[in-house]
């Protein structure tokens, strides 16, 4: 899943949703282009979940039988592309956060759900690099044993082992870059997820139940992770499933 940074910078382009008209307002697309249109973006959410964020945008076309000419016509770049997925996928995600915080009363039960049906839905593989690279307030385990943390969501976090996906879409935990300030990121969208688990996060640890040294880009990784892309269907809903069971248990704070 990993893309450069420049991948994610604004672009004065049209959204793919059609072309860009007068006073730069998109037409309404034909059937038979709306149409395409959806096959570019399932393919682009298959392609992307199983190889990565450097799949070629050949690849897309390929799996939704078009032809590459028409994914550029509606992605004038596959970073336009990239972007309306991950976005779509953070979105998802933060639904799915929030969904778990109003209806979930005790805060591991919370937290625990989410992470459940995120991995499920396999939202994990499509996440911005990012997110999994933000250092937020709550995140400093110094801070949360009640020593003073860095001021606010706005100080630089030190370096620290970081993920970036390898070509198959799985995490390379070998790879360290520098963190990133919440500032950092050009994406509302990530602010947001990266706000409401914090949420879930912060009540879990608060009650106890989750280990202190543990941070939203750790909740955020362990999606990444346990969504596994294997071609048999049942087989990958089984590792997953058994896969996450061993990582909550290690998410879990223990008597001292």
């Amino acid at each position: 899943m990993h893309i450069q940074d420049s991948h994610w910078q604004a672009a004065v382009v049209s959204d793919g949703e059609g072309r860009l008209g007068a006073g730069g307002r998109s037409a309404p697309l034909r059937v038979d282009a709306q149409r395409n249109l959806e096959h570019v973006l399932r393919a682009a959410r298959e392609v992307f979940g199983e190889l990565g964020y450097g799949a070629p945008m050949e690849d897309v076309a390929r799996r939704a039988r078009v032809g590459v000419g028409t994914v550029y016509r509606r992605f004038p770049s596959k970073d336009v592309l990239v972007r309306r997925i991950a976005e779509e996928e953070t979105s998802r995600l933060t639904d799915q956060a929030r969904t778990a915080l109003g209806q979930e009363e005790e805060p591991w039960s919370a937290l625990s759900r989410f992470l459940r049906t995120s991995v499920a839905s396999g939202a994990g593989r499509l996440l911005p690099p990012q997110v999994l690279r933000v250092g937020v307030d709550g995140d400093d385990p110094a801070g949360a044993r009640g020593q003073a943390p860095e001021a606010g969501m706005r100080g630089q976090a030190p370096e620290a082992r970081v993920p970036q996906q390898r070509q198959a879409g799985q995490p390379d935990l070998r790879v360290v870059e520098p963190r990133l300030s919440v500032d950092d990121l050009d994406d509302p969208g990530a602010v947001e997820l990266l706000e409401v688990v914090g949420q879930l996060v912060e009540r879990a640890r608060e009650a106890g139940e989750l280990r202190v040294d543990v941070t939203v880009a750790d909740v955020l990784l362990v999606i990444a992770t346990a969504a596994p892309s294997l071609p048999d269907a049942a087989h990958q809903a089984a590792a997953s499933a058994r896969l996450l069971d061993i990582l909550l248990e290690g998410l879990r704070s223990r008597p001292a």
